[in-house]
């Protein structure tokens, strides 16, 4: 079976507070984009002994033998009967963007493997073994828009609020790492949920909605900065940089004239 995991932006990202468990809390607001992996799962041969996965496209840290689809499908298989498998990964999805490609990738698998084996997982189930593969894994088992608190694991509907607007996302190639973001955050409750911050129209968000993770990496990686500034430059409503970075997106009322500047680094451009 062929499937297409889907890259998700943050509508905003505040850190709220420290964990005893040593992660953060968080408030954001995940939304699914188009930007797709495409991810094939079938039965291995009769006799395997392995499963196997072959990975093309972007490069991925690490070994095939340590990727999240792998990993979901041993713990897939601590509960449910599931066979021998052969994966190819072909990734689209850039790593270390603040997309969610991996996440998204193993929220796949764990429905693709559900699904070609009438496991009868249902939802919610699927979104609890998601959470211990990584905390926004159960946003993609449905990846549809959700507010989310906790680590990322508490999700609540949200509205789709980019119907009728267009997407630019670029990314610098700057693979921020998420603990490196956390290591220089400063928690703190906001005055104002997102929830009511984004209720308001979309031409307000620039001065109220905000990613904390952007204070801490900017100064470091000034290029993302210059992404964003690019963004509002050629005229774009609302402008944020992704999760830990470094994806930046800007969202449009219409189609824009992508700036010479930004063009190299546009990954996706699409409208809602």
């Amino acid at each position: 079976m062929l499937v297409f995991p889907k890259a998700k932006i943050n509508l905003g990202l505040r850190i709220t507070g420290r964990r005893p468990d040593g992660y953060h809390d968080i408030e954001t607001l995940f939304y699914p984009v188009g930007l797709c992996d495409a991810l094939e799962i079938v039965r291995a041969p009769h006799g395997s002994e392995k499963d196997t996965l072959t990975i093309t496209g972007n490069s991925l840290p690490g070994t095939h033998d340590d990727n999240i689809v792998l990993l979901s499908v041993r713990k897939l298989r601590e509960t449910f009967p599931v066979p021998r498998l052969t994966i190819h990964l072909h990734k689209k999805i850039p790593a270390g963007a603040g997309l969610g490609g991996g996440s998204s990738d193993a929220a796949s698998t764990l429905r693709t493997i559900n699904r070609i084996f009438s496991l009868s997982v249902d939802t919610q189930k699927l979104k609890d073994i998601a959470a211990t593969l990584g905390s926004d894994c159960p946003f993609f088992i449905e990846s549809v828009p959700a507010f989310a608190s906790g680590r990322g694991e508490i999700l609540a509907p949200a509205p789709f609020l980019l119907n009728g607007y267009y997407v630019v996302l670029a990314n610098p190639g700057i693979q921020a790492g998420t603990r490196e973001a956390y290591a220089g955050c400063r928690p703190a409750l906001p005055e104002t949920s997102l929830e009511e911050l984004v209720s308001r129209p979309l031409k307000e968000w620039k001065d109220t909605v905000v990613n904390d993770f952007e204070e801490i990496l900017f100064p470091q990686y000034p290029l993302i900065k210059e992404l964003k500034s690019a963004f509002y430059d050629s005229g774009a409503v609302f402008s944020l940089m992704s999760g830990s970075g470094s994806t930046v997106y800007g969202i449009y009322s219409e189609k824009p004239s992508i700036p010479k500047f930004l063009v190299k680094y546009v990954i996706f451009e699409a409208s809602f």
